[in-house]
């Protein structure tokens, strides 16, 4: 369910001007999508805004509704209001009363809308620096918490609101993987010899070890890092996929990535331990389902040259995509290095996640969505 970027509740939808659209009852604003809005003011109207929407670069304090990107603003001449709008949804956000102002059934020329010789100079001129100042270097985020695990090393998540729903399974599978872990921790070698996956002994009672070994953990780090980007990734992509959907995707994620592992160590007695190859799962269903999120890293070295040369702009915010690929990469490098002995991270164990993942978003990504839409209202 989609929510008000403003108040951060739950839209309702509402018919009017002949169409269904999602309002605030809070604020009042409205999420239009672009058909409905060429069907109420016309088509050169529409073209003007979505002109607007393809070529501004003004960042939005919002966040769109559905994909829980940032939004961009422009402004209108005719009438002279600014609007926000989410490109890859084609949605446009009306705050309070603007949406009633719109003209209906505009028929003559929409030039009000487009770019003036002078907007379109200093955009052609300046793009460059707008993107790497809007979309790459940018400041803090506005959650004072959020400077601890990017301090740390973590990624942030920098633009989504909460999902429409408490995500209980991902809270509860996470709980009970803390608990555990914990219970394991004072007597974990034996807890891992008897409990964890042994590749050249997989099926040893029965095959239990497959389930066993994703609850145990290492240590305290290898416990929180694990959940941490559980907890980042797992709201929205439960909340898309309902409880179900949503265990199918950790479990058979952990499953194939424990089976990639097993096949590049056959003769291996070391045992494997830990929920990776699930979340990896998660990651990537997340990277796949939600593009165009911004994720957010603070690196010290980063932050230490520009504030030598005054720039105040010290974070680097990726698209989702992008953070997730470059994650990608070096699974693949540390899976060399697993297979040459240099290292015992299960690197195998997260690219076997990961394609789980990839299949089962391309399976089930055009289920209908709790996440309305803007197209399912056209």
């Amino acid at each position: 369910m989609p929510s008000c970027p403003s108040c951060r509740i739950g839209l309702e939808t509402a018919r009017q001007r002949g169409g269904v659209y999602y309002y605030c009852s809070q604020c009042n604003g409205r999420a239009v999508s672009m058909p409905q809005i060429r069907r109420m003011a016309g088509e050169l109207f529409a073209s003007g805004l979505l002109l607007k929407m393809s070529t501004t670069t003004q960042a939005s304090w919002l966040t769109c509704p559905f994909c829980e990107t940032q939004m961009k603003s422009f402004n209108v001449s005719n009438p002279p209001i600014t609007l926000d709008s989410c490109k890859s949804c084609g949605m446009v956000w009306f705050e309070a009363g603007k949406f009633e102002i719109t003209p209906e059934g505009v028929i003559e020329s929409g030039d009000a809308l487009l770019l003036t010789p002078a907007e379109a100079d200093v955009k052609r001129k300046s793009g460059q620096e707008a993107v790497l100042g809007e979309d790459y270097l940018v400041g803090p985020p506005k959650q004072i918490w959020k400077w601890f695990p990017a301090v740390a090393g973590f990624p942030v998540k920098f633009y989504g609101a909460d999902s429409a729903r408490l995500p209980w399974t991902m809270w509860l599978l996470s709980a009970l993987i803390a608990i555990v872990s914990f219970c394991t921790f004072p007597h974990l070698k034996p807890a891992v010899e008897n409990f964890g996956l042994i590749p050249a002994q997989a099926l040893r009672y029965g095959g239990a070890t497959f389930f066993t070994s994703f609850f145990l953990h290492g240590g305290i780090e290898h416990l929180l890092g694990n959940l941490y980007f559980f907890l980042l990734f797992g709201a929205e992509v439960e909340d898309f996929l309902g409880w179900w959907r949503f265990l199918v995707l950790i479990f058979l994620s952990a499953f194939v990535g424990d089976v990639i592992h097993i096949l590049g160590n056959l003769h291996s007695e070391i045992p494997t331990i830990g929920a990776s190859g699930g979340i990896s799962g998660v990651m990537a269903f997340y990277a796949c389902k939600f593009p165009r999120a911004r994720i957010g890293f603070f690196f010290v070295p980063l932050f230490l040259i520009l504030l030598f040369f005054g720039r105040t702009h010290w974070w680097l915010r990726l698209p989702a995509w992008t953070a997730f690929g470059l994650w990608f990469l070096l699974q693949l490098h540390l899976a060399g290095e697993q297979m040459i002995g240099l290292t015992n991270v299960a690197a195998l164990a997260h690219i076997g996640g990961v394609a789980t993942g990839f299949v089962l978003w391309r399976l089930w990504s055009k289920r209908p969505s709790p996440a309305w839409t803007p197209e399912s209202a056209s």
